[in-house]
């Protein structure tokens, strides 16, 4: 993603441009270390922004039109942010006009701009490319008009945009790590309050491994309605006993047995893994903080054995990328990330270690996984979204 590149793709699709007041929205994508499918049960997660972004290079414009050209699919859509952004066009260009009205909602906006969008977050492979985008645009039309949000009012707006034109129910995190990443340090989010604490992630012999699967089973929207659903039966079969409790983030493991006696197994299944989740994501926050890299790991493995048994959500070829990383020395943990069904997995291990376990995913994932193959990569954690003028 060159910036002499992007340059001269803005000015050769967008002739009359102001090449000469041009400016640079970044925002990251992200991978969940540790605590899937907590953040619906007001429970915590923690992710880092990875080293790898959406850009948005733009020229800004007199009117309140954008133009948007995305380099990812060849396409060009045009339309306006000082009034109602209307829900039409080609659907990856719905990220951007929510992100616009939603911004449009909450400042004064007049002026557009011309730009060109590049990608190298993987696209679908859970690792957040959609709220990277969201978040890049988001910030070009505050920068096009002189204006400024908090970071938490910036994330907000941007999950109310995923919720409203693309319709993704997704939860905040996505937005919160692609605002507010810190190079260096992971985020632990309470999804409850929002509260955020940056956990160091600093110590230069470590290093986070991701592999894609590169398979999506086609179970996802349908599953992942039916867990949150269960969640919700657990909550209202234990308010029975405790009528205090809210979600399963209040509830604790004893608490749970004591309402099993009658609970759909499924059920206890699943408020077993969401409690223990939660309880997990705190504790691998404090072991990153103190160094505890071995207790990390155990802990990213319990976390993908709970997703894979007790909430069903892993899969064979998740399971076998897991597997191959345990294999290989200096590989601290791995588990399954995202929502499941596919996708990626996420390892923490030493620096020494990401060309074996690279190399070993290569080797033994085509084999095992019938010929199939994985993109893997290295990654450290980075900084949140940024704008600068060129």
């Amino acid at each position: 993603m060159e910036i002499t590149a992007l340059r001269q793709q803005l000015t050769t699709l967008f002739p009359d441009a102001k090449s000469d007041n041009l400016f640079l929205s970044r925002a990251p994508g992200r991978v969940n270390l540790i605590g899937e499918h907590t953040d619906y049960n007001d429970g915590f997660v923690c992710p880092m922004a990875l080293d790898r972004v959406t850009a948005v290079l733009a020229a800004p414009r007199a009117d309140g039109m954008v133009r948007m050209h995305s380099l990812g699919t060849h396409q060009t859509v045009e339309f306006p942010i000082d009034r109602a952004v209307p829900k039409e066009g080609p659907a990856w260009a719905l990220y951007a006009k929510g992100a616009a009205e939603a911004i449009r909602q909450r400042a004064k906006i007049t002026r557009g701009f011309d730009a060109v969008v590049d990608s190298n977050v993987p696209l679908g492979g859970g690792l957040s490319s959609s709220a990277s985008f969201e978040v890049a645009t988001a910030n070009a039309v505050l920068f096009a008009n002189h204006q400024t949000l908090p970071l938490v009012d910036l994330a907000l707006a941007c999950q109310w945009a995923e919720h409203n034109y693309p319709g993704m129910p997704c939860g905040i995190m996505d937005q919160f790590i692609s605002t507010m990443g810190k190079k260096g340090h992971a985020l632990l989010l309470d999804c409850r309050d929002r509260s955020t604490r940056h956990v160091p992630l600093d110590d230069p012999d470590l290093r986070v491994v991701i592999s894609n699967t590169n398979v999506k089973h086609e179970l996802v929207a349908g599953e992942y309605a039916a867990r949150r659903h269960q969640c919700e039966s657990a909550v209202a079969f234990i308010k029975k006993d405790s009528p205090a409790i809210k979600s399963l983030r209040e509830a604790s493991m004893a608490l749970l047995e004591d309402s099993r006696l009658g609970m759909d197994p499924v059920v206890f299944r699943r408020a077993k893994h969401v409690i223990s989740e939660i309880k997990r994501t705190t504790d691998f926050a404090d072991a990153l903080e103190k160094r505890q890299y071995k207790l990390c790991g155990e802990l990213m493995y319990a976390s993908h054995a709970s997703l894979r048994d007790d909430y069903a959500v892993s899969c064979g070829e998740l399971d076998i990328l897991v597997e191959i990383a345990r294999t290989v020395p200096g590989v601290y943990g791995a588990r399954m990330t995202g929502g499941g069904f596919g996708g990626c997995i996420v390892a923490l291990c030493t620096a020494a270690a990401v060309a074996p376990l690279t190399n070993a995913i290569a080797k033994d994932y085509p084999a095992k996984a019938k010929g199939k193959q994985a993109t893997t990569f290295s990654t450290v954690p980075s900084a949140g979204a940024s704008v600068e003028k060129l």
